[in-house]
């Protein structure tokens, strides 16, 4: 039936075909995916990789009579490194390059659209473009460009954001007032104690328990609507209407993930032709480079490396790799993902049927490894709350959202109006999510879920938590230097939001094992028949309402999301769960220590193959 259908842009291109040896059913193939896709029979027959981009070019110039270039020197590129910037973003269509070449200047091009017929009778009526302009590949245009642009690259991503909106950068860790507030508060304290011990006593502990009782209450009022996941329903999608879609990831030390990681995006369910992966690597990080180079990739991978340049975080990874991308929407996930195979087209529906002032949706991250330890277990059962109760709710109330660091879903326009990742941020997905809002744009959630391994030793999960405490402490620092215009842009109920879940949190975590030893020592004094003084009678009741109601609440809103099979073993939640939260104290306390020390330094987890991912 196939055959019966008519391609003429096909049939224009037969020569080539003849001198590349290509099939007639791959032809055909190529001709019926570029109408579907609404893309050029060129795109999908280099898209479909059964024809490399060498070897096409190669016989594109035989039969134009040009020459080919196989390589390009950038050194040798006549154009500014804006300019390099600019083609690197658009198609590299018939726009002519100079380069200068050991026999003079001639201009190259490298046409990704190519109309066979019009291109032969341009050449045919310019004689003079024989001996002018010379064909090479995409590819090597786009490495060359890549590598005259990088020293502009490098800037932008190291200090595009603080160049562009310092008040958002936490490269200033704490602004001159905040210092000066904190430093005033600190002689405060350390007087009240000496003149009245026993009010300052009161008072500090007074701020600590609304602190507890607030996290608290956010968590009891995502409980009503708090689920377990339902499987998505997948509106039918047309090819043609399917935009440019751009995955980033970032990847360091990674090696060891990269075969289970080719092998997820190759499930993604998206038109190869208007699909581009970039893994952004570090450029000394040999292991990982070479465990990606030892499988061909695909056309639509690339490979970029990083220049060893500023902070090395992921955000300034991402943060170079994005001037690069092309697509319209902008996807992230890390070394460890396995993501839905649909998930691109859930998140592109989702844009596609909202107004533009959605700028972002988070897919919910799934824990694959729930048995491997009691920590993996207790990291299974936080997301569970985080990202099936949590968070829909916050998104279903319009209040901001503090993004995952994977997952997320990007309008391209949106993310690059409010400056992209902060470079000097080690969580830059919740920094990124309130600046979203701040900017007067709005996140939401999907439910093509994507699974990843939890830690599963106490030495992987203390770094990580590590810094993502460190990461709401600067992201907390930095929206807090205007109070009343964070109020302003974001409204009452975000900024109340914002306070809980930043500073709120991470004050709660640090006072836990204070809280915990006093309820204790208040035990004791009672059991030993001593009386307390008022202050101890007043506050130890409060105490043990807050250390049993943060355990409850935070039990039941993970327990409401559980599906019945993934309730089993809940009671080992239960018993440990007093533990864990030690060992978050701990994981706040060290943040706070390396927030001193080393504000900027990325804590590195270490992750391990993950097993065959089912989704």
């Amino acid at each position: 039936m196939l055959e019966s259908l008519s391609f003429p842009d096909q049939e224009e291109w037969q020569p080539l075909l003849q001198r590349l040896k290509v099939a007639p059913d791959i032809a055909l193939s190529a001709a019926v995916r570029a109408r579907v896709n609404g893309t050029d029979f060129q795109t999908e027959l280099l898209a479909s990789g059964l024809v490399t981009e060498e070897a096409f070019f190669r016989a594109l110039a035989d039969e134009i009579g040009l020459s080919f270039v196989e390589r390009i020197n950038p050194d040798k590129l006549i154009l500014r490194e804006a300019h390099c910037l600019t083609l690197l973003q658009s198609s590299n269509d018939y726009r002519p390059v100079r380069v200068e070449g050991d026999d003079g200047i001639f201009h190259v091009i490298a046409p990704e659209r190519l109309c066979m017929g019009a291109f032969r009778a341009l050449i045919t009526h310019c004689p003079g473009l024989y001996t002018q302009l010379k064909l090479t590949t995409p590819g090597a245009l786009r490495k060359a460009l890549l590598a005259r642009a990088e020293p502009l690259l490098v800037r932008a991503a190291a200090r595009g954001l603080f160049e562009k909106y310092p008040q958002y950068s936490a490269r200033i860790v704490a602004n001159a007032w905040q210092g000066m507030v904190w430093g005033v508060a600190m002689a405060a304290l350390a007087a009240a104690i000496l003149i009245t011990p026993s009010a300052a006593y009161g008072f500090v502990h007074f701020i600590f328990s609304i602190c507890y009782l607030a996290c608290i209450a956010l968590r009891f009022a995502a409980l009503p609507t708090a689920q377990p996941p339902s499987t998505a329903e997948m509106r039918p999608a047309e090819a043609g209407e399917m935009p440019v879609y751009s995955v980033l990831i970032a990847l360091y030390d990674e090696a060891e993930m990269v075969p289970g990681l080719l092998d997820s995006l190759a499930r993604l369910t998206w038109p190869r032709s208007k699909l581009e992966i970039k893994l952004v690597c570090e450029a000394d990080d040999r292991a990982t480079l070479a465990a990606i180079r030892a499988r061909p990739l695909p056309p639509h991978i690339e490979v970029i490396e990083t220049p060893l340049y500023g902070p090395r975080t992921k955000p300034k990874a991402l943060a170079y790799a994005l001037p690069i991308a092309r697509g319209e929407i902008v996807a992230l996930f890390d070394a460890e993902d396995h993501p839905h195979p649909s998930q691109l087209i859930q998140a592109w529906q989702r844009f596609r049927d909202s107004d533009e002032s959605l700028a972002c949706v988070q897919a919910p991250l799934e824990i694959a490894n729930p048995n491997g330890s009691l920590i993996s277990r207790m990291f299974f059962f936080e997301y569970a709350a985080l990202f099936r109760g949590l968070l829909p709710w916050l998104a279903r109330k319009g209040l901001v959202l503090p993004l995952g660091g994977t997952s997320n879903h990007f309008r391209r326009e949106a993310l690059e109006k409010v400056g992209g990742w902060d470079p000097h941020n080690v969580t830059e997905d919740a920094d990124l999510g309130l600046r979203l809002a701040r900017f007067g744009y709005r996140s939401e959630t999907i439910s093509c879920p994507t699974l990843e391994d939890a830690p599963e030793d106490f030495g992987t999960w203390l770094p990580q938590r590590t810094r993502w405490f460190k990461g709401w402490v600067q992201t907390w620092l930095v929206h807090m230097r205007s109070p009343s215009r964070l109020v302003g842009e974001v409204g009452f109920g975000s900024f109340v939001i914002a306070q809980i879940l930043f500073a709120g949190l991470i004050i709660s975590a640090l006072t836990h094992p204070l809280l915990v030893a006093m309820v204790l020592d208040t035990l004791l004094d009672i059991a030993a028949g001593k009386p307390l003084d008022p202050w101890e009678s007043r506050l130890s009741p409060l105490d043990i309402f807050n250390i049993a109601c943060g355990y409850l609440s935070f039990l039941l809103l993970g327990w409401r999301t559980l599906l019945p099979s993934e309730r089993k073993g809940y009671w080992k939640v239960v018993l440990f769960i007093p533990v864990y939260w030690l060992m978050i104290s701990l994981a706040a306390w060290r943040s706070v220590w390396q927030l001193w020390q080393r504000p900027h330094h990325w804590e590195k987890t270490a992750h391990r193959r993950a097993a065959k991912a089912n989704l």
